[in-house]
């Protein structure tokens, strides 16, 4: 698959399952002053989340989800003149994260995406990874091995 395209995939990822505050916090210490249009305001519905049994057997619907998307369009777009948007689905019901999402897509598309990259997604992804490892930490703590004892009068 296009490297472009798994490199979007992975900043949209990181943006989405972002924690709001921290996005938020990030986004405006990066003080940039693109200008957007919206396209798509900041909108709240609901998705079908499918399912497979065992991983992957027959795909089920497994129930509905809420979530958040936005369509922005920068200004200026790229040094060709083409056009740039920015597009965000988020968890849940936060329209401020979805449009700073869609808004940190349409930057990372442009030449100011190293800037943009250092400053708000590697932060967000080393807390990621820190969420997780710290998670796997607190199960770890309370995982129990459970193991059967042979008794030596009924050997087998």
């Amino acid at each position: 698959m296009n490297n472009k395209i798994e490199q979007r995939r992975d900043w949209m990822a990181v943006l989405a399952k972002s924690d709001p505050a921290t996005l938020q916090r990030l986004w405006s210490d990066l003080g940039d002053g693109a200008g957007f249009t919206t396209l798509r305001p900041a909108e709240t519905g609901m998705v079908m989340v499918r399912g497979r049994a065992g991983g992957d057997g027959m795909a089920f619907a497994l129930g509905e989800m809420t979530v958040t998307r936005c369509v922005v369009k920068l200004h200026g777009g790229r040094l060709d003149g083409s056009e740039v948007l920015g597009f965000a689905y988020v968890a849940g019901r936060d329209r401020r994260h979805a449009e700073i999402a869609a808004r940190a897509d349409a930057l990372l598309q442009t030449d100011r995406r190293d800037a943009v990259e250092a400053a708000l997604i590697a932060p967000l992804r080393a807390a990621q990874a820190e969420a997780r490892a710290a998670a796997r930490r607190k199960a770890a703590a309370t995982r129990v091995d459970f193991f059967t004892m042979v008794r030596g009068e009924n050997p087998r």
